[in-house]
């Protein structure tokens, strides 16, 4: 008997307003393991769904965790993480409701797993992608490309949905973060070191009938995935972050004062007083943001 077949696994899926694709989900999650023979569980964590997403999962023999409210997808992923460490799960596989990530790609996020990695990613840019909006792979890779900069190892798809990892993993990689919980739980865990593998996987087209709770227009998908970005950096390389903002009020300050000195030398002339109290309030700023960076920087290693 496969080693994965004693080892308990939990499939996690949030859902909010998902009963158009929920039960197909399900059901095909349930005929991948049973043709596997996985000792498993589904949990749905239903994020305040005021349709029948609840009633269906049931049905179905899922495992359903209700939120009073929508909390949205980091606190229903907190959820996720929660159950699956009370109901003692060795493997814990996440994926979405939209029926977007293939049931049949679960085996190769457990294989990889069983084979010593503490989270594996299904990267969808590695894979095949039937379709995705422009801005959303441009939002996507740009993401990828700051969180491979943080913790210096090439991810290609850093906002996936669809992952597995260990209960020790869920255990000691708590999530804090209401915006980047995908992203974090990367940068948590290689910051640990633990071991972290991308896998390439399917990406199958949305459903007609479905609507992404992710990108309501692209310009709104734009302006989150850059706020999001600033945040990822604030949070994880504040030297670095205060540091550029620093340097945007230090470096007209730096200049303008120059040129205040340059004027004295070479002509006698005394910079009026406004020019004098800019500088002064430039390099003031400049200085204060570098001082937060170090202070965030203290604080992000307690």
């Amino acid at each position: 008997m496969r080693e994965s077949n004693k080892k308990k696994i939990i499939v996690t899926i949030p859902a909010y307003n998902e009963e158009q694709t929920i039960g197909e989900v399900i059901k095909k999650i349930k005929e991948v393991m049973q043709k596997h023979q996985y000792n498993f569980e589904i949990i749905v964590v239903n994020d305040g769904s005021k349709d029948k997403t609840k009633e269906i999962a049931e049905k179905l023999g899922a495992i359903v965790y209700s939120h009073p409210i929508n909390y949205g997808l980091a606190e229903a992923f907190r959820t996720e993480l929660q159950k699956c460490i009370e109901r003692k799960a060795d493997i814990i596989v996440h994926t979405d409701a939209d029926d977007q990530y293939r049931a049949e790609d679960i085996p190769k996020l457990i294989d990889q797993v069983e084979q010593g990695y503490d989270l594996v990613l299904g990267s969808r840019f590695k894979g095949k992608i039937e379709e995705m909006p422009y801005i959303k792979k441009l939002g996507n890779r740009a993401f990828s490309k700051v969180i491979s900069n943080i913790i210096n190892l090439k991810i290609t798809d850093a906002q996936t949905g669809f992952r597995a990892f260990t209960r020790e993993l869920a255990e000691k990689v708590p999530i804090s973060s209401t915006h980047t919980y995908t992203q974090e739980q990367i940068i948590r865990a290689v910051k640990e070191r633990y071991k972290v593998i991308e896998i390439p996987i399917y990406f199958a087209k949305r459903g007609k009938k479905t609507k992404s709770r992710l990108m309501k227009n692209p310009f709104e998908y734009a302006t989150k995935a850059w706020i999001n970005i600033f945040r990822v950096y604030r949070d994880y390389q504040p030297i670095k972050f205060f540091g550029y903002m620093s340097m945007i009020f230090f470096i007209p300050g730096f200049l303008l004062g120059l040129y205040l000195v340059y004027s004295f030398l070479t002509r006698g002339i005394v910079g009026r007083l406004p020019s004098v109290m800019l500088v002064v309030l430039l390099i003031s700023i400049s200085v204060q943001i570098a001082l937060n960076g170090f202070i965030a920087d203290m604080l992000r290693d307690r």
